[in-house]
């Protein structure tokens, strides 16, 4: 019997941006820009099809986050304009830039976990 190593979490490895079915090689040689297979174990990641999951997530989350703050701030200080760009900017910046490489690591991570593949209709007459 043949003892083959455990799948990594999904979650882990994708905030790790590790491969999916090994958890040791590299899934990105960009910031953002994927390899064409892993290092450690070979996987061909031409399966991967992220789309703009990841910055649908990132947007959402970050838009949550400033314009909540930027309410908050113009509610109880009211600031002129170039104090709101000041704030506002940088951390738009943060809360947009960190988490997508991640995000879309956990996205990819789990696509190959739940071997999530293109929908495909079926003629009546193949049933």
């Amino acid at each position: 019997m043949i003892n083959l190593p455990a799948e990594p979490n999904p979650i882990i490895a994708g905030l790790a941006c590790r491969c999916p079915r090994c958890g040791k090689g590299r899934m990105f040689s960009g910031f953002i820009g994927l390899k064409p297979r892993c290092d450690a174990c070979g996987l061909d990641y031409s399966f991967i099809d992220a789309g703009d999951g990841p910055a649908v997530f990132v947007i959402l989350f970050a838009g949550f986050i400033v314009v909540g703050a930027a309410l908050v701030v113009e509610t109880l200080y009211a600031p002129p304009l170039w104090v709101h760009a000041v704030l506002w900017l940088p951390l738009i910046l943060v809360t947009t830039l960190a988490p997508l490489r991640a995000m879309k690591g956990v996205l990819i991570a789990l696509q190959y976990h739940h071997k999530a593949a293109e929908g495909r209709l079926v003629r009546r007459d193949e049933q």
